[in-house]
């Protein structure tokens, strides 16, 4: 081939790469909700995309029937986490969103959600626990509890349609946990003081810098229990246990096994993933249906946003962390759902 051929094979290249990146971002800004204010500001509204399947377990035969896989991993937080970690660390949006597509694809038999959570923040547990039961109104949904379902991962499985956990599963913990930290002799040894100046007795209650009064522990214990009671009802509800019988039995905060969850009857059945599939087909009426799970795809935008974010951003700092990926960083003074031993 010549060097004139090669030249406008070059060019050809370079004019599709143009046009194809022009028509990308064409649609990208059409599907932008942009404001605009009257101090002219501009807002715009990352319009959501369509979650792409990836293929688990093949049908058994030409059918159109799917059963769809959705994870929920690690610790259960309010945090949004977007770009590109959106898929390794699944948001409470990001979830729904999972939910709500399964239920309105008509070819979705029944959704399994698999759980492997030592439990997390009690709001974003029950707006997950919601979605889990608003879903499973419309089809049937199996919630597989992996190596752990505590506490806040507990709470969600409580909105599915059946629940299988395996023998070595911890679950249980039905509880709520709120902490703080008192340095106030610390303060005293080091000649340190702090002073605040709050609109009302109860405003600094859980402030470490001073020894937390009576009517206050009384007051946050209050919390503890309305937190707790809700836990307990909604506990109650799905499994139907009495309250009473919880409360005297499995409901003290403690971890349990599968097998053990089994014989509180909170949970139905004992198996694998693959059980759990089973279980979804039955449901579903959809013997052989196949298996996919949900990707978020990341765009060429998402990157973009990813490196605009860091633009003009200082150094970041390495920090080596042990514990970090191991156990949840709790807030002071926020509730959790979470086992004792992550609490520490």
């Amino acid at each position: 081939m010549s060097n004139k051929s090669y030249g406008c094979l070059i060019v050809l290249l370079l004019l599709g790469l143009i046009v194809s990146l022009g028509l990308n971002v064409g649609q990208f800004l059409g599907k932008l909700d942009i404001n605009v204010g009257a101090d002219a500001s501009f807002s715009a509204a990352r319009p959501k995309r369509h979650l792409h399947e990836v293929t688990v377990e093949s049908a058994k035969k030409t059918t159109q029937d799917k059963i769809v896989h959705i994870d929920l991993d690690g610790v259960i937080s309010s945090m949004a986490v977007s770009g590109l970690f959106a898929e390794s660390m699944p948001s409470v949006d990001s979830l729904k969103q999972s939910l709500e597509q399964a239920v309105a694809d008509k070819n979705v038999k029944a959704i399994v959600l698999r759980v492997n959570s030592p439990g997390g923040e009690v709001t974003a547990s029950d707006i997950i626990y919601n979605a889990v039961k608003k879903a499973a109104k419309v089809k049937p949904v199996v919630v597989y509890m992996d190596s752990m379902a505590a506490s806040g991962g507990y709470y969600v499985s409580c909105g599915a349609t059946k629940i299988v956990a395996s023998e070595t599963t911890l679950t249980a913990s039905i509880g709520v946990i709120i902490e703080t930290m008192n340095y106030s002799e610390l303060f005293g040894k080091v000649g340190l003081s702090m002073t605040a100046f709050t609109s009302g007795a109860f405003k600094d209650s859980l402030s470490g810098a001073r020894p937390m009064r009576e009517d206050e522990k009384v007051y946050v214990q209050n919390l503890v229990t309305q937190m707790y009671d809700r836990f307990l009802g909604i506990v109650s509800e799905a499994r139907g246990v009495p309250k009473e019988l919880l409360k005297s039995t499995v409901a003290d905060g403690r971890v349990v096994t599968g097998r053990e969850a089994l014989a509180a009857k909170l949970v139905d059945q004992i198996g694998y993933v693959e059980d759990a599939y089973e279980l979804a087909r039955t449901l579903g009426k959809a013997a052989d249906a196949g298996v996919v799970k949900y990707r978020h795809e990341v765009s060429l935008f998402d990157a973009f946003g990813m490196a605009s974010a860091k633009a003009g951003a200082p150094p970041a700092k390495v920090q080596l962390d042990l514990s970090s990926g191991l156990l949840p960083k709790l807030l002071p003074g926020v509730p959790y759902y979470l086992p004792p031993s992550f609490a520490h």
